[in-house]
C-alpha cells in the first residue's frame, strides 16, 4: 500500500504565503514525478506544479513566478510554497505522485485526500 499525506493548508489573507507538504510512504520502488493539483468548486481539477526526480519544474501559467514546488528525494516529500496568494488561489490542493511499487513494475499515480486552502480577508 502507498500513502501519501498532506499538511499545511488553512485560511490566509491576501497576499500571505502558505506552505504544503506531502509525504509519501509505503511499498514505493522509485518515485518519477511528484506534484501538486487543485480544484476549485466548479471547477475541473488543474496543475499547479510539478517536479521531477531529477529536478526540473512545470508549473501553470496562474502560479508561475508566486509558487515554489521542491522535493527531497530521500524522503520522499514534496513541498509547495505558495507566496503572493490571491482569492482566486482558493481550492483544494491535491498531492499527485507518479510511482512504481516494484523493480519492472508499471508506473501508477496516487493521489493524497486533499487540503483546503483559503485566501479571503
Amino acid at each position: 500500500q502507498v500513502q501519501l499525506v498532506e499538511s499545511g493548508g488553512g485560511l490566509v489573507q491576501p497576499g500571505g504565503s502558505l506552505r504544503l507538504s506531502c509525504a509519501a510512504s509505503g511499498r514505493i520502488f522509485s518515485i518519477s514525478v511528484m506534484g501538486w493539483y487543485r480544484q476549485a468548486p466548479g471547477k475541473q481539477r488543474e496543475l499547479v506544479a510539478q517536479v521531477t526526480s531529477g529536478g526540473s519544474t512545470n508549473y501553470g501559467d496562474s502560479v508561475k513566478g508566486r509558487f515554489t514546488i521542491s522535493r527531497d528525494n530521500a524522503k520522499r516529500t514534496v513541498d509547495l510554497q505558495m507566496n503572493s496568494l490571491k482569492p482566486e488561489d482558493t481550492a483544494v490542493y491535491y498531492c499527485n505522485v507518479r510511482l512504481r511499487t516494484q523493480l519492472g513494475g508499471v508506473w501508477s499515480e496516487y493521489w493524497g485526500q486533499g487540503t483546503q486552502v483559503t485566501v479571503s480577508s
